[in-house]
This record gives C-alpha cells, sequence and structure tokens, in this order.
C-alpha cells in the first residue's frame, strides 16, 4: 500500500477563482492565501501574470504580490504564459516561482495563449530559462494532456515529447493537466508512467479536474504511479475562460480526506480546510463543489464530542 507523503499544492487563489464571474476583493484573496497557510499549505499558486483583459479575475496580480506575507516556509507561485508575464512577476520580488504553462495542441493553444503548441513549449522553456537566470525556480504544466475541448483525443506520443523537450530547461517538475476533466484512471498512471519513464529526473504534478465526477479516483490513480505533487483547490473551485466545460478542480478538502483516511500524510488540516470552505462559500455567495466540505469529517464518537466541546 502507497503510504508515502504526498504534497498538496493550493491553486484556489488562482485557477480556483479566475474563471468566477463574481469579482474577488483583492482583501479576500490574501485572505485565502493565509487561509491556506494556516490550514498547512506550502506551496499555493497565488495569482497569474496575465493580460487582465482576457483574464479580469487576475488584473490586480502585482497587488496579490504586494500583499503576501512574508514565509519563508511558503512557495508563492505566480502562473505566466509568456517572457512579459515572467518579467512581471520576477519584477514584484515576492514570487518564489513561475509556472509556465505549455498546451498540448494548436487549437486550444491559439485560443490560450496565441500561439502554437510548439511555440507554448518553446515559451514555457523561456520562462524558466528567465526564472533560473533571477534565482528563482520554475515549473511548467502541459494544458489538456488527457483530451482537447477542440481536437478530442491527445495522442500520450505527444504529451511525452513535450515534456521531454521542456525538460532541457530544467524546470523543478513537469505537471499534467486534466484541463477539461475527461481523464480516466487507466489513463492517467498510463500517462505518468510513461512521462516518469521519458524524464526519470523530473517529479510529475498531475492537475485533475473533477468535471466529470472522476477527479479523486484519477488522484489515487496518479499516486500509485508515482505522481509526487497533487494540485487541489479549496471548495472544488476552478476552471479555464479559454476550455468550454473545464469546471471544478478536485477538492482540497476531498483529497485531504481520501488520502489521510488511507494512512497518506498530506500536513494540511481537514477542519481548518472545512473551516475555509465555509468561508469562501460566503465569499462566493453560493454552495462549493467540495464534498467534504458539505458532509464533514469522518464522525466523532459522542463522547469525544463532548469532550472537545468543553
Amino acid at each position: 500500500m502507497y503510504t508515502k507523503p504526498v504534497e498538496i499544492v493550493e491553486v484556489s487563489p488562482r485557477d480556483g477563482l479566475q474563471n468566477e464571474q463574481i469579482a474577488v476583493s483583492t482583501q479576500d484573496k490574501l485572505a485565502l492565501i493565509a487561509r491556506a497557510i494556516d490550514c498547512g499549505a506550502q506551496r499555493i499558486e497565488v495569482t497569474s501574470f496575465v493580460n487582465p483583459k482576457a483574464v479580469p479575475q487576475m488584473a490586480d496580480a502585482d497587488a496579490v504580490a504586494a500583499g503576501l506575507p512574508q514565509r519563508d516556509d511558503v512557495t508563492y507561485i505566480g502562473l505566466v504564459m509568456n517572457r512579459r508575464g515572467a518579467d512581471r512577476a520576477l519584477a514584484t520580488g515576492r514570487i518564489d516561482q513561475l509556472g509556465a504553462v505549455s498546451v498540448a495542441t494548436d487549437s486550444f493553444a491559439m485560443r490560450n495563449q496565441g500561439q502554437t503548441s510548439d511555440g507554448s513549449v518553446e515559451a514555457a522553456k523561456e520562462i524558466i530559462e528567465a526564472a533560473k537566470a533571477a534565482g528563482k525556480t520554475a515549473q511548467a504544466t502541459i494544458a489538456a494532456s488527457f483530451g482537447c475541448p477542440f481536437e478530442g483525443e491527445v495522442a500520450e506520443e505527444r504529451i511525452v515529447a513535450m515534456a521531454t523537450s521542456i525538460a532541457e530547461a530544467g524546470p523543478v517538475e513537469i505537471a499534467l493537466a486534466d484541463t477539461i476533466g475527461v481523464a480516466n484512471p487507466a489513463h492517467v498512471a498510463s500517462l505518468i508512467s510513461k512521462i516518469r519513464e521519458a524524464v526519470p529526473q523530473l517529479p510529475v504534478r498531475i492537475h485533475l479536474h473533477n468535471t466529470r465526477g472522476t477527479g479523486l479516483a484519477n488522484v489515487w490513480a496518479a499516486i500509485g504511479a508515482g505522481a509526487a505533487t497533487i494540485d487541489a483547490s479549496i471548495g472544488g473551485l476552478g476552471g479555464c475562460p479559454f476550455a468550454p466545460g473545464a469546471a471544478g478542480n478536485v477538492a482540497t478538502e476531498d483529497v485531504q480526506y481520501m488520502l489521510e483516511r488511507a494512512g497518506i500524510d498530506t500536513g494540511l488540516e481537514l477542519d481548518a480546510l472545512i473551516e475555509t470552505n465555509r468561508w469562501l462559500t460566503g465569499v462566493m455567495d453560493k454552495e462549493l463543489p467540495a464534498m467534504v466540505g458539505k458532509a464533514g469529517g469522518f464522525p466523532k464518537p459522542a463522547d469525544k464530542e463532548e469532550k472537545d466541546a468543553a
């Protein structure tokens, strides 16, 4: 049985919010980040440095970066699509790690970044090199690794070739993103195994959406196949403005509950995650998708509940 600790990257401040119609204030974004830290998160995707006309929710990226708490034990990630975004993120002096994105198909890459898939690979490599030159680290995500909203099936060989090329630039990890939530456990396990064989020097991170209800099963398959890190979003919020139907990241509280109940340490506190879910529900003024946020954790014996309340 798998029992090694699993790292969870908290992505709610960026991917969780970017596609939401309600404008979330900078203050609330910083409060969400602070709450995530209190829950035990040590890597947080805090914002993205992109064109605010394309992603209005991220228009305050510089303000969010400026307001980040000074923490030596937390890595703040800024998502960037090109060198201009990388330079903006690095200029803040508050972003520890750049998150580069390449896209598996031309159709999606053109909508997401205004360039071809191959162009997005080269852009990711440039971002990684810029981060290293500035004394920072960078990681790279391959979007639409398991299927494209415009072109459908994506060959595993294409993802392996992209990962191999990106690895030449020296990122700290390669992430595979199920951007539209079409992955299944067998596909997840197969692709992770092939990436680990092709670039054994790099850890694999997985970014999963629960669009079709397979998110937790895919998390379990990913861990079994050797993924070192899981992206998750408090409340299960998430989506991509450029990918129709890309709803809902796997929820941090759901992932934590499943793994911790299976004896796998995540470093996160479930009660704090559930409390943050309730707070975020108020901010978003709607019920959030996370299941554990609604149901709560494993029931406590009645005598323990009475003792805790005393």
